[in-house]
């Protein structure tokens, strides 16, 4: 339960609290403890003038100073003049009660991937989804959810508000596979909001498998990342949002804008709706309502 006496220091103040309760006499502890008894009966001298200075000096730095070390600290007092090294000056903080306290780790938290990493073969078959940060120009902040087919490129969400919590997420993720189907496979980072128990619980039940990409690696989330580029340089970067309305018009436009009209690159130039119009229906997994016949051919319907 106690820390282990190994320094002669702690050898000593155990003989002391030993004989000080009575249980041996000074001989005794210093046999049962392996002590010298000249060590037992040592007794420092006082601190000297220049001594009681230093300790002064030290206090004052360490006050000024509170996320200094005692190297960075014996390197100030060096500065000054105060011939003393790292050691001294390790000593003299520890006698002061003086120790920086350790910078408190963050706790990553990942999610537990259900799904192997896959690559799309098919509408349907890998849908991702991420946040993107804005801010108005007034400086509120907009987050914005976005969910997107690997497959089809195509953006069935594009949802912003000042915030949004794991319920927000999980209710637009409703109203995306109510329209679009349900997809096979969820990639996503290790985001608070993707790893909840209660969106993990509700895709478990409904059979949608888990991708979580490794942290701090955003490239094995590609799709999502390219597309927010092309989201950041031509709507966000075009435009000055003022407020949260104007915000939800201008990016839902762009939206539909994205899915309609604007070619894509690896689609053959198409857009990714008529891409998606040119594709045979794929099945939803069980327990998850179908799309509404045609499969896909309701991508103007606009979630609001």
């Amino acid at each position: 339960m106690r820390k282990k006496v190994v320094s002669p220091a702690h050898r000593r103040a155990a003989a002391q609290q030993v004989v000080g309760a009575g249980l041996c006499s000074g001989r005794a502890a210093c046999r049962f403890l392996r002590l010298a008894r000249s060590t037992y009966r040592y007794r420092g001298r006082p601190a000297t003038a220049a001594e009681e200075q230093l300790q002064k000096r030290l206090r004052e730095l360490s006050e000024e100073n509170p996320r200094y070390g005692y190297r960075r600290i014996a390197a100030l007092l060096r500065q000054e003049g105060w011939p003393v090294g790292k050691r001294q000056i390790q000593r003299l903080r520890r006698l002061e009660g003086k120790r920086v306290p350790p910078t408190k780790r963050k706790l990553i938290r990942r999610g537990v991937s259900t799904g192997l990493p896959t690559t799309a073969t098919h509408r349907n078959h890998v849908w991702t989804w991420d946040f993107i940060a804005d801010a108005t120009v007034r400086g509120g902040p907009l987050r914005i959810l976005t969910i997107l087919d690997e497959y089809t490129r195509q953006c069935h969400v594009l949802r912003v508000d000042r915030a949004l919590r794991a319920q927000d997420v999980l209710a637009w993720l409703r109203k995306a596979i109510e329209q679009q189907g349900a997809p096979e496979y969820l990639r996503s980072d290790n985001g608070s909001e993707f790893i909840a128990r209660i969106v993990q619980r509700w895709l478990r039940e409904n059979h949608i498998k888990t991708i979580y990409i490794e942290p701090g690696s955003p490239w094995q989330n590609g799709f999502v990342e390219s597309f927010h580029g092309r989201f950041r340089d031509e709507c966000l970067n075009q435009e000055q949002l003022w407020t949260l309305t104007e915000a939800r018009v201008v990016i839902g436009d762009f939206r539909c804008k994205y899915n309609q009209q604007r070619p894509h690159s690896r689609l053959g130039y198409l857009s990714p709706e008529r891409f998606a119009a040119q594709l045979s229906p794929s099945p939803a997994p069980v327990g998850l309502r179908p799309p509404g016949a045609g499969d896909g051919q309701n991508q103007n319907q606009k979630l609001t």
